[in-house]
């Protein structure tokens, strides 16, 4: 089944009960029993929910994946992950992560032994460096935020298979549509649901999809046990999202595009991170394990000057200024202030995001209605 019709089809079908075509929604907190421990399949809504379990069979479809898990956000996602580990385990990352992340690893699991090693991924030698025999997870984003560094998968998943140790792929800015790990060796994908996948701004969710169905078991220990779920109203929304997934990314690709190639010819644009350039860093291997480059993407303006990149922000009237990404709309972030700001500023610099730093979340308006916002707010 090709990726358009999962996106329409896929884990769903229609109610039993009513012919309804939309999974309706299950808002329910409890579930009759027959008799003590006889039931339907559903006991208690933290630990399923009908409207939830279609939704995850969903995104485990476009994933080419067995078992999808959704969580009440991103993070919470990431979090279930990193609970599958133990004081005195250790876990490779990449140096160009989102803060969020970052935040996580380094200010929640690290005070309870757990230690993270953060290397530039672009290079496999430097992750096989960073590996040692208490490491337990490997921790990618690719593409990167905010600067979109690619890391190749399938090299990673070569240093992890066969060894006591999991590899993660944060595939948030790629989605499905681009980007499928777990056909690349990968163990674990992470999205952030909020982003393109719900794609409408409206929704804040996490999910994990595996095949292994051990690993999935554990997961799902962590989702109910800890109860960071999402409620059927949210899961309702995503699952409405996905099926124009695939039109979607079409234009936020061919805008970004466009948009990348404009800025990249601006005498006030400094340095534009996409990873559609040749010149972009390992763009071979985004040529290879993408099927196109996406809508994301950052650049700096020439002077590097903080002043300047805030007049630029505060100036644009289609782009709006605001946290996430993945929307319908263009919006646009400041990492050094906002997504990256609970990283050190050194440790920022070091991996490129620096004071001008601008993010792009190429919507799908008219691409030359964007361009002009973009050319008036740099004039």
């Amino acid at each position: 089944m090709k990726f358009s019709t999962k996106a329409v089809h896929a884990g769903v079908e229609p109610d039993p009960s009513t012919g309804a075509i939309m999974t309706p929604i299950f808002q329910t907190s409890t579930y009759v029993q027959s008799a003590p421990g006889h039931h339907k399949g559903y006991e208690y809504s933290r630990t399923h929910n009908p409207t939830r379990t279609a939704l995850q069979r969903a995104l485990a479809a476009l994933e080419n994946g067995k078992h999808g898990l959704c969580f009440a956000t991103g993070m919470a996602s990431i979090d279930a992950v990193v609970k599958l580990l133990k004081p005195g385990d250790e876990v490779v990352s990449t140096n160009d992560l989102y803060g969020g992340t970052y935040r996580l690893f380094t200010k929640i699991f690290e005070p309870f032994g757990v230690k993270f090693t953060f290397v530039d991924m672009g290079d496999p030698a430097n992750v096989a460096a960073a590996i040692t025999p208490k490491t337990k997870l490997v921790w990618v984003e690719t593409p990167t935020n905010p600067t979109l560094r690619i890391v190749d998968i399938a090299a990673m998943a070569k240093l992890t298979q066969g060894k006591d140790m999991l590899l993660a792929v944060d595939n948030t800015f790629a989605s499905p549509y681009l980007q499928n790990p777990l056909d690349l060796g990968a163990d674990i994908v992470m999205h952030s649901v909020t982003k393109f996948l719900g794609g409408h701004s409206d929704v804040v969710m996490g999910a994990l999809i595996v095949n292994d169905d051990d690993l999935a078991d554990r997961l799902a220990f962590i989702q109910n046990s800890c109860g960071g779920t999402p409620g059927p109203q949210d899961c309702f929304l995503v699952l409405r999202g996905l099926k124009t997934l695939h039109l979607r990314m079409e234009r936020h690709c061919s805008n970004g595009r466009a948009i990348a190639e404009w800025l990249a010819k601006h005498p006030k644009v400094g340095r534009v991170y996409w990873p559609g350039f040749p010149s972009h860093g390992n763009h071979d291997v985004a040529k290879r394990q993408m099927r196109d480059f996406g809508g994301m993407m950052s650049f700096t303006i020439k002077g590097d000057k903080l002043e300047d990149a805030t007049k630029f922000l505060s100036s644009c009237k289609l782009f709006t200024l605001a946290e996430s990404l993945g929307g319908v709309e263009s919006l646009m972030g400041h990492p050094a202030s906002m997504t990256h700001a609970s990283i050190p500023r050194e440790v920022r610099l070091r991996s490129g995001v620096t004071d001008s730093l601008i993010r792009l979340s190429v919507g799908v308006e008219d691409a030359g209605d964007l361009i002009d916002d973009l050319e008036q707010a740099l004039a």
